[in-house]
């Protein structure tokens, strides 16, 4: 049985945190097909230093960590899409059109499950929400058709937003504000429908996210025990279809296909 999977973001290191622990899970399924799609190079992010980058070429850094955290999880996707939208302008843009060049590549590919963002983006930032409602209106527009099983939203639990708050305020930093832009929303506990386990490539997808060099700032929030401890799961309500309520979170993003 072939296992068609597409993700949605909206910046390089965007598919990293979310989905490539799934991704190298799946690395050695000769039925395993990874589709990705970016909207955007990242070129309007941070730039941290010893890095190398500058604002003129941050973009095309980007495009090339994101290439090199591929590389270093062991599984590169099998077609990768760059939309090529304004870092920090997606919502500026057409929807209508965002929607049409997201649904041509999902018309083309027909992924069984497709992984994009939900309505809070995880960190509220603009882009991450409008990549995510587009990518659903592409779903909704395609599903019927062959594949488009199910539609993904990556998600975090309140608990884990509370947990990592506490491990921060012990280690002396400042915790996350839900309220903030770009810090982490939770979603409801019982809301989750997919748990990926990704404890063991956990050091795979580490040595996937410190290729993202110039976004350092966003990957030394925790020491390296709760680094790999955020890492080791990766988990999403279940957008489509609908999920009942006191259904247990599925184990694989492909499970009950």
């Amino acid at each position: 049985m072939a296992r068609r999977l597409a993700v949605v973001v909206a910046h390089p290191d965007d598919d990293t945190f979310g989905c490539s622990g799934t991704v190298a899970l799946h690395a050695d399924d000769p039925s395993f097909r990874f589709v990705l799609i970016h909207a955007t190079n990242g070129a309007a992010g941070q730039i941290a230093e010893g890095s190398g980058a500058t604002r003129e070429t941050l973009g095309a850094v980007r495009e090339e960590e994101d290439r090199r955290s591929w590389v270093a999880l062991g599984r590169e996707p099998d077609r990768h899409e760059w939309l090529g939208y304004p870092d920090g302008g997606v919502a500026e843009e057409p929807f209508d059109r965002l929607v049409d060049r997201i649904a041509e590549i999902l018309g083309e590919e027909r992924p069984d499950v497709v992984i994009t963002f939900g309505p809070d983006g995880i960190t509220g930032h603009p882009d991450h929400i409008t990549v995510g409602r587009a990518a659903t209106a592409a779903f909704d527009r395609l599903a019927g058709e062959d594949g488009f099983d199910r539609l993904l939203h990556q998600a975090i639990r309140r608990s884990e937003i509370e947990a990592w708050n506490e491990r921060l305020v012990a280690d002396g930093k400042e915790p996350f504000d839900p309220t903030q832009l770009y810090h982490p929303r939770g979603v409801p506990d019982d809301t989750i429908g997919v748990e990926v386990d990704c404890s063991s490539v956990v050091d795979r997808k580490l040595a996937a996210l410190l290729e993202h060099r110039t976004q350092a700032g966003d990957i030394d929030t925790f020491d390296d025990d709760g680094m790999r401890e955020a890492l080791a799961r990766e988990t999403h309500v279940i957008a489509r279809p609908e999920r009942g309520a006191d259904a247990p979170p599925l184990g694989d993003v492909f499970e009950g296909l």
